[in-house]
């Protein structure tokens, strides 16, 4: 099992695979270091990137904190919804880590719900699935440098995205 944000709720249900954790917390400065890391900005009580008009958005929020690669430093899982913005999706993601300096360095990004698998990439970053409408969803893998395509699945099961 992983752990999936959902579209409306962006919100992370626990699986068996290792997955952000709503135990840690970030101080109020980095929690907004990490929005503005994402690409965010602060529009009165909301840290938003997508200018959805509509009453159906959902602003960016600090879904989940946890230390994903080992080395004792958090990342934060940023989740913004909008079929406006996102189209059938309707859900964006913005993964940032705290760097050694104190910073924050946006990790990757992307259209979609993501679910942290058990697999890891180069140092200890775990695999990261891709989700949205349809039934075969991209697999990203951290190569030591970004994260990239490494393979298509479904369900656990390897398959091939339709054309």
């Amino acid at each position: 099992m992983k752990t999936l944000v959902p579209i409306a709720a962006a919100a992370l249900l626990a699986g068996s695979a290792p997955a952000l954790g709503a135990s840690s917390s970030l101080t109020p400065a980095d929690e907004a270091a990490a929005f503005k890391a994402a690409g965010f900005t602060l529009k009165g009580k909301q840290w938003r990137k997508c200018e959805d008009p509509s009453p159906a958005y959902s602003p960016g929020e600090l879904s989940e904190v946890r230390d994903l690669n080992g080395d004792g430093l958090p990342e934060a899982l940023i989740t913004e919804s909008s079929s406006f913005c996102f189209g059938h999706s309707g859900a964006a993601y913005t993964l940032v880590s705290k760097q050694a300096t104190g910073s924050w360095k946006k990790i990757t990004g992307g259209t979609g719900m993501v679910a942290v698998l058990p697999a890891k990439g180069k140092d200890g970053w775990p695999d990261l699935e891709v989700g949205g409408p349809g039934f075969c969803f991209p697999v990203e893998r951290w190569n030591g440098k970004a994260y990239v395509l490494n393979r298509h699945q479904y369900e656990g099961r390897a398959c091939r995205p339709g054309r």
